[in-house]
């Protein structure tokens, strides 16, 4: 008997090894959930609305929220680095999403802020995504979904500090 879609992501019995238990449960429902996030994001609910690269999504949100700031500064607060930045706003500055403008205080730097025309399209995909998860969790209550919030973002920090303790440790001998 073939698995409805809803529920084909489900491990079966036997798959994983004997005594692999919770941390396989998890790591499999974190990568369905990364799986269902892309899906969403090409086309599911919300459609072109919703649709907006996910580095050009957290780079708009993190100027909108703490305001122009310089590469440097955008790179570190993001953990990633300063190139990665440079090659990920082009295609922003190019679409009139950011703009560059020099720094108030030292009119050599170059600052990033969001365009208003940024801001406009910020909006129409949080909406979009707002819909979204209202949608996903409208069986939950209040208290569910601050629950998950809470522990998705818990888990993102451990992740974050992981990878940060990584790179800090460089290549392994």
């Amino acid at each position: 008997m073939p698995s409805s879609p809803a529920n084909s992501d489900l491990p079966l019995a036997g798959e994983a090894p004997a005594g692999a238990g919770l941390l396989d449960a998890l790591q499999h429902q974190v990568a369905v959930f990364a799986r269902r996030a892309e899906q969403t994001r090409l086309g599911g609910v919300g459609q072109a609305r919703n649709s907006m690269d996910r580095a050009a999504y957290l780079l708009l949100n993190r100027l909108d929220l703490e305001g122009p700031m310089g590469v440097k500064a955008l790179a570190g607060g993001m953990g990633i680095d300063s190139s990665t930045v440079t090659r990920q706003v082009a295609p922003l500055v190019d679409s009139g999403l950011v703009k560059r403008t020099s720094h108030p205080e030292d009119g050599r730097a170059v600052v990033l802020a969001l365009s208003p025309r940024g801001l406009a399209r910020l909006e129409e995909v949080r909406s979009s995504r707002r819909e979204l998860m209202a949608r996903v969790t409208e069986e939950w209550s209040e208290q569910e979904r601050e629950s998950f919030t809470k522990l998705l973002t818990r888990f993102n920090l451990s992740l974050s500090d992981l990878m940060a303790a990584v790179a800090d440790a460089g290549p392994a001998s």
